[in-house]
């Protein structure tokens, strides 16, 4: 190999480590969202859900709480009214107008399907995720990754989180195409929020049917 062309391939070679190195995880703002949600007794936030695919784009809108260990509810403005409560047992699922209340055994949330177990400190981003990787995302930083043993159903999983650990956007993308994608805002950190908000009460006459969760 003559002189120009070694320099050639030294430089091609440096470039791949730069991107390889760039691509690399950092254990410490890895840990650093293990951390936060560990040891947040509760929140609060507004919260934007996107779902793309099936030829679909639906935006849905509203209040997130959550209290440990174990509770939460999402309360849609928009559509109005529906609900997803999950009260430490059950997730329940309804929207007024609907002629059955789903119901699924919280245990079956359990996993990286949806942002739950992340939310709810359920979980270490090193253990669940294969491909993990931190990169700088403007003022925040980005996680990418694949949730262990869904590899054929789900393409990749990015969070956004702020410095201090919290998760501003979460995007689970699958390997059909579609997407579902959460943005919060307005989070607010270990306030007080009461038992009853975490119980749910079919309507009078509404069968309750068992179903799966929804991504």
């Amino acid at each position: 190999m003559n002189p120009t062309a070694a320099k050639h391939l030294a430089f091609i070679c440096l470039i791949i480590a730069l991107i390889a190195q760039a691509r690399a995880q950092d254990p410490a703002l890895i840990r650093r969202v293990d951390d936060h949600y560990n040891h947040l007794r509760s929140l609060r936030a507004r919260y934007t859900e996107r779902y793309t695919g099936m030829g679909m784009d639906r935006s849905e809108s509203g209040t997130l709480t959550l209290k440990k260990p174990g509770l939460m509810r999402w309360s849609y403005g928009a559509p109005p009214g529906k609900l997803f409560v999950l009260d430490g047992k059950f997730a329940w699922f309804y929207t007024p107008g609907d002629a059955q209340v789903s119901r699924a055994p919280a245990k079956q949330l359990d996993d990286l399907r949806s942002p739950l177990r992340l939310l709810l400190g359920h979980t270490q981003l090193a253990k669940e995720l294969e491909q993990l990787a931190t990169a700088p995302d403007g003022a925040s930083f980005r996680i990418t990754g694949v949730p262990k043993g869904m590899a054929q159903r789900v393409h990749l999983l990015t969070l956004i989180v702020a410095p201090n650990g919290a998760i501003e956007r979460l995007k689970l993308e699958e390997t059909d195409g579609a997407s579902t994608e959460f943005t919060f805002s307005n989070l607010e950190e270990d306030i007080p929020l009461p038992a009853t908000d975490f119980i749910f009460t079919p309507p009078p006459g509404i069968p309750i049917v068992a179903a799966q969760p929804p991504i």
